[in-house]
């Protein structure tokens, strides 16, 4: 590290449990974010300051004024251009020292396997089960840790799924592939602005966690957040023995 590098991140350095070794890692890592919205915004803008290395960031769509609300990654003159674009140019003014990589497209395929086993970690900011169940096949599939984020009106989710480790569950143990869930859009139920915030600094806190080595993650538990009674609370999480993702027969 240099000496502008050791101010920057001065504040981490201090920590005993952080320190230059763990700031080390960091420059060193790779992250993967899929979704440039509402938690994909906090994730990018706080990886971006802590120093992660570099950051892909994979996003199809445009900004558009109805994510203003809480898209704190975009800004009004952003409106119409790719998400991925106004993205990287918000980061790279917050840290000009992170590489970003733009992915303008929905990571599927040999695309999504490609960023996934590129990644050190992997934040799931999506917003539908069809693109969450592709990530973690990926990330099981390349023993990639998931962190997974959900907000939609005023509850969110938050799961750590360390796919490193052969006894980790994984996000089809929570919920099966197969199962019927509904599905909630924001366009069409709403969502309280800083309940994004919330979620996606958890989410990067425990990325942070995870690429450094200090602490407890998450992994094994699901906090949810009731953001209207100030709620939160906490289940275990158990590999599923006939899950059809991590536990094929």
């Amino acid at each position: 590290m240099n000496d502008d590098q050791l101010l920057r991140y001065s504040r981490h350095v201090l920590l005993p449990e952080f320190g230059i070794e763990g700031q080390q890692k960091l420059l060193a890592s790779r992250a993967l974010i899929i979704g440039a919205g509402g938690l994909g915004s906090p994730v990018a803008m706080y990886l971006a300051a802590a120093g992660v290395g570099t950051i892909a960031l994979a996003d199809a769509d445009d900004v558009d004024l109805t994510n203003l609300q809480r898209q704190v990654l975009h800004s009004t003159q952003s409106v119409g251009t790719p998400k991925v674009e106004s993205g990287k140019a918000s980061m790279t003014r917050l840290n000009p020292e992170v590489r970003v990589v733009a992915l303008q497209l929905r990571l599927e395929g040999d695309i999504l396997e490609r960023e996934v086993a590129l990644a050190d970690v992997v934040l799931d900011c999506s917003d539908n089960f069809a693109t969450r169940h592709a990530v973690n096949r990926a990330c099981v599939k390349h023993h990639k840790a998931l962190v997974s984020g959900a907000a939609i009106r005023f509850d969110g989710q938050l799961a750590v799924f360390d796919l490193r480790h052969s006894d980790s569950a994984c996000y089809a143990c929570l919920f099966p592939e197969q199962a019927e869930t509904e599905e909630l859009r924001c366009a069409v139920t709403g969502v309280f602005a800083p309940l994004t915030g919330m979620i996606g600094t958890m989410q990067v806190a425990e990325a942070l966690k995870l690429l450094t080595g200090m602490g407890e993650t998450m992994s094994g538990r699901l906090a949810i957040i009731d953001a209207l009674r100030s709620d939160w609370r906490q289940i275990r999480l158990a590999r599923d023995p006939d899950c059809l993702v991590c536990h094929p027969q």
